[in-house]
């Protein structure tokens, strides 16, 4: 980090304040800082070095939006949430970046597709969408999540999947993602020590950098009352495709 030059420095405080806005309530704007930060730092260092910043939004998020969370969602993808982090830090120092982002951006593509598929099928049909309520789709959900989640701090996407699709609506889609991925994020930090992408010196690195983070999760409730529902999913799925289309291309 010595020898990161300013431009790196900008787009890591960039990616920063877009990890707020995403925490905030502007889902997806977060799926950008990964690619900053991969242009400004090593992709498995700059995983470590994101995570202590995700969590400074994440407490903002928690405090704004803690009313209105819904917890059996979390309930319901938490044991295989756990599966897919285990996964995730078996297979993060065996395998090659490039890989694992590709691999993670097809899955997220795929998904979507498969989403916007039955939504069309189902566009005439009148009873209740159940295969959100699937145990298999909740697992196949959570394992990707937690897999994504370890190996690239990229999980935002599949639980877009998952909390749209099942129907939440805006506030309590923002409440129920904020207190998922604060819990999720401190569950993964002593993976992230353990693999060692994050100690003391990374952790110093991040803190120079949470203020940008959580002046980001205080300005986005600002902007998110102003925004309809219709509007709200439009861009979570917009930020979904372009989250698996930066991790396809390099």
């Amino acid at each position: 980090m010595e020898n990161l030059e300013m431009w790196g420095y900008g787009l890591i405080a960039l990616g920063a304040f877009f990890v707020g806005m995403d925490k905030g309530g502007l889902p997806g704007l977060g799926n950008l800082t990964v690619v900053f930060m991969a242009m400004a730092l090593p992709v498995k260092a700059s995983v470590g070095i994101l995570l202590p910043i995700l969590i400074a939004a994440d407490l903002i998020a928690v405090v704004v939006y803690r009313r209105h969370a819904l917890w059996p969602y979390i309930l319901k993808l938490a044991p295989s949430i756990v599966v897919g982090i285990v996964l995730g830090y078996l297979v993060f120092s065996r395998v090659n970046d490039g890989q694992v982002r590709f691999l993670i951006g097809l899955i997220l593509l795929s998904m979507t597709a498969v989403h916007f598929t039955r939504k069309w099928m189902r566009r005439r049909q009148t009873e209740q969408d159940l295969l959100v309520r699937h145990p298999v789709f909740i697992g196949a959900t959570g394992v990707i999540g937690g897999f994504a989640t370890l190996v690239a701090n990229s999980a935002g996407p599949v639980a877009a999947l998952y909390f749209i699709a099942s129907g939440l609506p805006k506030y309590a889609y923002i409440g129920t993602a904020a207190w998922f991925f604060l819990l999720v994020n401190l569950f993964k930090l002593p993976f992230m020590v353990q693999l060692g992408v994050l100690d003391l010196s990374t952790l110093r690195f991040s803190a120079s950098f949470m203020l940008f983070s959580v002046l980001g999760a205080m300005i986005a409730p600002l902007i998110v009352r102003h925004i309809n529902q219709r509007v709200f999913g439009i861009l979570v799925w917009v930020f979904v495709v372009i989250g698996g289309l930066k991790l396809i291309i390099p």
